[in-house]
């Protein structure tokens, strides 16, 4: 999800409260703070010898001992718009920074209102070979698969 359409859904849902749902059905507790609006950039050369770089909004949660707090779409958003200061524009994919047992990264694929709360889902981040992907309309180093 890009960052400008999750400020537009919290705005249309300003007296619900969100809520992260993990990847394998789990929720964020619902007292987590966002913590943290950053901006992420990565430069990286394939397999292949091409470079490339992303950059992604990524918001760290945070659960505290303060189990009262509640997050409301509409504080949530003020947060977000914070977050202008170091983000280069709002096109930016939107991941979630949790920590359960390690840190994890997680992309925001959707959303949906649900009575009180609104719905944040989740999804797992994968890896990919970005030169076979290439390699499927040009040659490249994996057209053999000896790169991977």
């Amino acid at each position: 999800m890009k960052l400008r359409d999750l400020k537009t859904l919290l705005r249309q849902h300003p007296h619900t409260y969100p809520r992260f749902m993990l990847p394998n059905g789990e929720h964020i507790p619902s007292h987590a703070h966002v913590t943290e609006v950053g901006l992420v950039s990565k430069t990286f050369i394939d397999c292949g010898g091409v470079t490339g770089k992303t950059d992604t909004a990524v918001l760290q949660t945070h659960v505290m001992e303060d189990t009262d707090h509640r997050l409301s779409s509409e504080r949530f958003a003020k947060i977000l718009d914070l977050g202008d200061r170091v983000l280069p524009n709002d096109q930016l994919d939107v991941e979630v920074e949790y920590d359960c047992c390690v840190v994890g990264q997680y992309p925001i694929a959707t959303a949906r209102p649900a009575g009180e709360h609104l719905e944040l889902i989740l999804e797992n981040r994968r890896t990919q070979c970005l030169a076979r992907e290439r390699s499927e309309a040009e040659a490249s180093c994996c057209s053999d698969a000896s790169c991977c």
